[in-house]
């Protein structure tokens, strides 16, 4: 395992196969949402077993996917040699992508956000590696609107939740986060999912878009 592997062997395993149902259940279309319109060279980071790999549009020219866990990544591995564009997987963190500066036309952050150690650390990463006026494509549960379940959120990040999930936060602002890190927020969707009378910590979704400003400060 090389020093940059973060292997979660429990998790990764749990997630590997309930991953499949949740597509069927609906993730597959907001997959599909998050993708479209995506051209040119793109990087996934954290693409856990590779489930977007099959809908990626075929004016993406080429996906480098991240992956540090070492089952999920033998597993989109598979994917990627079945996806219909060209997908190179490799091992590496968030936090120190394994590129050169403003290499990729877009990024793609897809409900991995919630698990990297140092959130900022992470859009900074992703931040460096687009080019000026690229895309950041951001599919996310995030922190509940509610105070109710926001209070929820909390308990569970300060106990259990985290060891239960590889790494995971319930309640983190990660639209807040995006823009912190120097992103421009161009759509934001908000939505529950699954959706139910009761919510789970992880019900509040984020799916949007979000831009590298170009030179001289314009989006």
């Amino acid at each position: 395992m090389s020093k940059t592997s973060v292997s979660h062997p429990i998790f990764a395993r749990v997630y590997a196969r309930l991953s499949p149902m949740m597509d069927r259940g609906g993730v597959a279309e907001h997959r599909q949402r998050l993708l479209a319109g995506l051209t040119g060279r793109v990087i996934e980071v954290g693409a856990g077993n590779g489930l977007n790999f099959a809908h990626y549009p075929p004016e993406v020219t080429s996906v480098l996917a991240v992956e540090p866990e070492p089952h999920l990544r033998q597993i989109a591995q598979g994917e990627a040699e079945r996806a219909s564009v060209p997908v190179e997987v490799v091992d590496g963190v968030a936090e120190r992508l394994p590129v050169g500066d403003a290499t990729f036309d877009a990024a793609v952050a897809s409900l991995m956000l919630c698990s990297v150690p140092d959130q900022q650390v992470a859009l900074g990463e992703l931040h460096r590696v687009i080019r000026p006026g690229g895309e950041l494509r951001f599919l996310e549960h995030v922190r509940a609107e509610t105070p109710a379940l926001e209070r929820v959120q909390r308990l569970l990040d300060a106990t259990i939740w985290p060891i239960l999930g590889g790494g995971c936060h319930a309640g983190r602002d990660t639209a807040a986060a995006i823009q912190a890190a120097g992103f421009a927020i161009s759509r934001l969707d908000r939505f529950i999912f699954p959706e139910g009378r009761v919510p789970f910590p992880t019900s509040p979704h984020i799916l949007g878009v979000a831009s590298r400003p170009a030179e001289g400060g314009d989006a």
